[in-house]
């Protein structure tokens, strides 16, 4: 009995035929199931090219070890779409064409294939797994040749032309008659979509965009859009479709139409108006400047989640709104990537490459997920790589992704922003001790009733030391990563600058009308009407911006992106300079006026009282005196004024130490004024108290210059 004839007898035992199908579909026999689990394993198996498809368990059937499967496939098959599992044998030119498609040469798990052809009349043996050669002849015309599809094609090249001759893609043509390997590739690593889904294709489906030309796309209208697209890949015949949506908005659709062997994909394309080209190997994405590939993690998450028909989806909107703050995004290219489900905490990220681009400033990975009216870009589950100019984003999660671009001159290094934040941390901390040592003296401590000046430098101190609390935890707060908790504690801080800046200024206008009236303020309830204009004028403002949504987190950038600082502030920078930046402009033009006056007067008198002896060795009390004038007025944030240009930084340093340290400077200038108080009225008496007593608080280590003064009769 011949081979043949003994391998036919044994398959009517268990063969199973394959239908001439020319469809996608697997028959009802389950026979591409069970040619699927035949070769998901390492086993050697057998191709004989006969008359029929067909697949059997070969159980030692020949001379090797393991349990392999003889394969039946029928000899000048037509079929071009059969499912994809199934080897094809075509001949052309006198030579047998084996036909295979890429998913035989799965890295993972290689297939070793025993391809019988010819004459065979006797028993084959000497078949082995140890060794694969590819030319193997055991009797007459009987020839067998021995492939293993980790190695066959390895060096091949795309044949574009004969591919595109043939109608045929990916797969692999290998010459089963010649002596030598020989390899056709027609496995286009770069391939364009199936189909091409216009915009009255998505109409049909209640899938638009209503934006005109030159117009932006709405942000809010763009995510709804992009969690249709479940039912748009549902919709669609064959394995992936190009989306043209409308001006600025295009995308790309690939179906997994085999849950079972998914795998990676890759999307690239060369410039923002250029059509999107689907990837099958990260080897040739160097040749575009742009691509982003989803991780293979990502679809075995979307199947774990019940996705229907796993797919990826990504949309490439190139006039987006923009965020409240105004921010630069890189080539303006917003991409958004859908699966179908909310896929996050993956370990093999969603990686997104921007090669050879040309841009000013620091490139940083922001998402947005989706939420509000406009996006609220920020870089949690996203790094950022940068390598000359070159940008990779690596993103745990799925969602929408740009690059922000923020100025150079808006960012600081990490160093340098690791020390001003330790700097800033201890001062504060030591400002609310000091200052809340002031409040202790005096609300517990003090004997007598204060004057109008210490009653005005309470009301300074109590809004200082709100300011330095509601910065001390602001860190603290946006880490919650609660939109409403972020909002409320900006919009607090904020308020509390404010009125820091407003005392600031009454404290100037209190030593005005001391000057102007001889020591003497006989405004009725003068206390009273500075508090509440004070107090009140700053919520106004901040309880306007907290309507209308100017508040939320804030990025502080630095040159490693990893170490950038969120903060809970104002979010457009307009209205942070209009009433920030101009606010405290007025404030200063006043305050400063007032300190060069006041210490115009302080020389004068130092000058006057040069001859007295008990003014010697009194110039360590001069300097606290100004610098506890300046922390008084204000006078330290006008450095702020400075950061600019190669002043940037030591402003900063300068700044931040000079104003985080504010609340000792008052408590050593509180204390010094007091003591030196009780000293005059110890060694005076009761002398001019009357007079003298209304510059205690504020200039209390000089004699009152109201005390001596001419008559101006």
């Amino acid at each position: 009995m011949n081979w043949m004839t003994w391998v036919f007898f044994v398959s009517l035992l268990s063969i199973c035929l394959v239908s001439q199908e020319t469809n996608n579909t697997c028959p009802k026999d389950k026979s591409c199931d069970k040619l699927r689990t035949c070769l998901s394993d390492k086993n050697p198996h057998l191709v004989v090219v006969d008359n029929f498809n067909g697949v059997i368990s070969a159980q030692k059937q020949w001379n090797q070890t393991g349990n392999g499967c003889i394969i039946f496939l029928k000899k000048n098959s037509t079929e071009k779409q059969l499912k994809r599992q199934w080897p094809q044998i075509e001949k052309k030119d006198g030579a047998y064409l084996l036909l295979l498609s890429k998913w035989h040469f799965n890295d993972k798990c290689p297939i070793r294939l025993f391809v019988l052809q010819g004459n065979c009349n006797t028993t084959v043996s000497g078949l082995t797994d140890s060794e694969c050669i590819f030319n193997h002849t055991v009797t007459g015309s009987c020839q067998v040749r021995c492939l293993d599809t980790k190695t066959i094609c390895e060096q091949s090249t795309y044949e574009e032309k004969y591919c595109r001759d043939q109608q045929v893609q990916d797969k692999y043509f290998i010459n089963i008659t010649a002596t030598n390997k020989s390899c056709l590739n027609c496995d286009n690593p770069v391939k364009k979509p199936e189909k091409e889904l216009d915009s009255d294709y998505l109409n049909k489906r209640n899938m638009t965009l209503n934006h005109n030309v030159g117009e932006e796309t709405d942000a809010a209208q763009a995510a709804g859009f992009m969690n249709k697209m479940a039912n748009l890949a549902a919709s669609i015949n064959g394995s992936s479709a190009t989306v043209t949506v409308g001006e600025g908005v295009t995308g790309i659709l690939v179906r997994e139409t085999d849950p079972v062997n998914i795998d990676e994909v890759s999307f690239a394309y060369v410039s923002p108006n250029d059509s999107m080209s689907i990837i099958e190997s990260r080897d040739n994405l160097p040749q575009f400047s742009r691509s982003v590939t989803v991780s293979k993690e990502a679809f075995e998450k979307a199947v774990s989640l019940n996705v229907r028909v796993p797919f990826a989806a990504l949309f490439r909107f190139t006039n987006l709104t923009k965020d409240e703050m105004n921010s630069a995004v890189l080539g303006n290219e917003v991409l958004a990537v859908e699966m179908g489900t909310s896929i996050t905490n993956l370990t093999d990220k969603i990686s997104l490459n921007f090669l050879n681009m040309k841009y000013e400033g620091i490139a940083s990975c922001q998402s947005w997920n989706g939420e509000g009216r406009r996006p609220n870009w920020t870089g949690d589950g996203c790094r950022t790589i940068n390598v000359g100019e070159n940008i990779t984003c690596l993103c745990s999660h799925l969602t929408f992704f740009a690059i922000l671009l923020t100025p150079p001159n808006e960012t600081v290094s990490s160093y340098d922003l690791n020390n001003l934040t330790i700097i800033t941390q201890v001062g504060c901390g030591l400002s609310i001790f000091f200052l809340s040592i002031i409040l202790f003296m005096h609300f517990l401590l003090r004997r007598t009733k204060a004057s109008k000046a210490t009653r005005i430098l309470i009301h300074l101190v109590s809004a200082m030391f709100l300011l330095n609390f509601t910065f001390l935890i602001n860190s603290y707060v946006a880490k919650l990563k609660s939109t409403v908790v972020c909002k409320i504690m900006a919009a607090f801080m904020h308020y509390f600058m404010l009125a820091t800046f407003t005392w600031f200024a009454a404290q100037a206008f209190h030593l005005w009308l001391q000057l102007y009236n001889g020591g003497k303020i006989a405004i009725h309830h003068y206390i009273l009407k500075v508090s509440i204009t004070t107090w009140v004028l700053p919520s106004v403002v901040a309880i306007v911006l907290l309507i209308i949504g100017k508040y939320g987190e804030q990025v502080i950038y630095t040159n490693d992106t990893k170490k950038n600082v969120a903060m809970c502030w104002i979010t457009d920078s307009n209205v942070h300079y209009i009433v920030n930046i101009g606010y405290y402009v007025l404030i200063f033009l006043f305050t400063f006026t007032t300190f060069i006056i006041i210490l115009s007067w302080l020389i004068c008198l130092k000058r006057t009282k040069a001859g007295n002896v008990k003014n010697i060795g009194r110039n360590g009390k001069s300097i606290v005196a100004i610098l506890g004038l300046c922390c008084l007025l204000g006078i330290t944030w006008g450095f702020a004024f400075f950061a600019y240009g190669v002043l940037r930084i030591p402003a900063y340093y300068i700044f931040t130490v000079l104003n985080s340290f504010q609340g000792f400077f008052l408590f050593i200038y509180y204390y010094n004024t007091s003591h030196s108080g009780e000293i005059n009225r110890g060694e005076n008496g009761h002398k001019n108290t009357s007079t003298s007593s209304t510059l205690k608080t504020n200039l209390d280590s000089f004699e009152n210059p109201y005390i001596n003064l001419p008559d101006t009769k």
